[in-house]
């Protein structure tokens, strides 16, 4: 039984430290698409920050169709959501590695004291 409880244990301050690198954290808890899925994010946040930022500081070089303000409301926008999603990754990595026994736990059976009847969990 201990060997169960060992492979259905994921430590949240492990998957602090590996949710440090954006999707690490959703790697260490075994939800690979998950991690696709929020490094794809994040790396599409950083791609458009960038270019945002990039039309920011060449405004007057370059013929472009919007405002330079726009461009700056723009590239603001995107460094939000980086940050936003970064912050999303870490708490989700947390929280997945302390509920990751829940499942188990809900199949495990429920003893009741007093006349030692056995509940299984639905």
């Amino acid at each position: 039984m201990e060997e169960t409880d060992k492979e259905t244990k994921k430590d949240p301050k492990k998957a602090f430290y590996f949710s440090l690198i954006p999707g690490m954290g959703q790697i260490y808890n075994g939800k690979i698409f998950k991690s696709a899925f929020l490094i794809s994010l994040e790396a599409t946040a950083f791609l458009f920050w960038k270019e945002n930022r990039d039309n920011y500081n060449s405004f007057e070089e370059n013929n472009l169709p919007l405002s330079k303000n726009s461009y700056l409301k723009k590239r603001n926008k995107y460094a939000w959501w980086i940050g936003i999603i970064y912050a999303y990754s870490m708490i989700d990595a947390i929280v997945d590695a302390h509920l990751h026994p829940f499942g188990y736990l809900m199949k495990s059976p429920i003893r009741k004291e007093e006349d030692k009847e056995v509940i299984y969990a639905d």
